[in-house]
This record gives structure tokens, sequence and C-alpha cells, in this order.
């Protein structure tokens, strides 16, 4: 999720940082790659995707207004349960929380932070 989030705002720092710890994970480079396109990709889980389509509504305006609306809700509870809804929900507000440091203060990926930054 936190991939796909530095994906959809631009954030090399982040996508950089995710893939990296993706890859520590021992996570592949098919399932790496498909973050970017979820939607069809057939090396995620349908629980997966929902995570994914959560991260999107939530980055991304809606044109009715309501974001997460009650069916992609109930599609999520169908995958996870409370804990496991609430894990996402606290994953997606960690990477939001850091979104804006990495797209103002733009660190160098694989830098630590201080005077390594681009600004």
């Amino acid at each position: 999720m936190q991939l796909r989030a530095g994906q959809i705002v631009g954030s090399t720092y982040h996508t950089v940082r995710q893939t990296g710890l993706l890859r520590k994970a021992g996570e592949t480079e098919e399932r790496i790659t498909a973050v970017a396109s979820w939607q069809d990709a057939p090396y995620l889980t349908d629980a997966e995707r929902v995570a994914l389509e959560l991260v999107e509504a939530v980055l991304t305006p809606s044109p009715s207004g309501e974001r997460v609306p009650d069916e992609l809700y109930a599609r999520a509870s169908a995958h996870y349960d409370d804990k496991g809804l609430w894990t996402l929900t606290l994953a997606i507000s960690q990477i939001c929380f850091f979104i804006p440091v990495a797209l103002i203060a733009k660190p160098i990926p694989g830098k630590p932070p201080g005077k390594n930054y681009s600004k």
C-alpha cells in the first residue's frame, strides 16, 4: 500500500524506499512491479487489491465526493476482520503523514536525513 501511495503522489523517495523494503522482505520483482497495475495483475490476491483500492480511494479525489464508499468498505470487510481493517487504516495513515515530508523536503533516496536533501 505504501508503495502505491508513493506512486500516486509521484514521490521517488517513497517509491525507492518502499521497493527496497519489499525486496528485503522477500517480495518478488513481479509482485513489486504489479503494484503499479494492481487492478488486473495476476500476482496479487483479492485482499491485496482491495487494500490498494483503499489507498487510491483515500489519495484520489472522487467525483461523487465520497472517497471510500460503503461498497468499497464492504468489500474490504469481506477480506479483513476489524483488527485487519484498523491495521490497513493505520498503514495508510502512516504513509499519508510522511508524504508531505518527501514532497516538500525532497530527501534523496538512500541518503540519511540532514544535509542530504535535494534542496
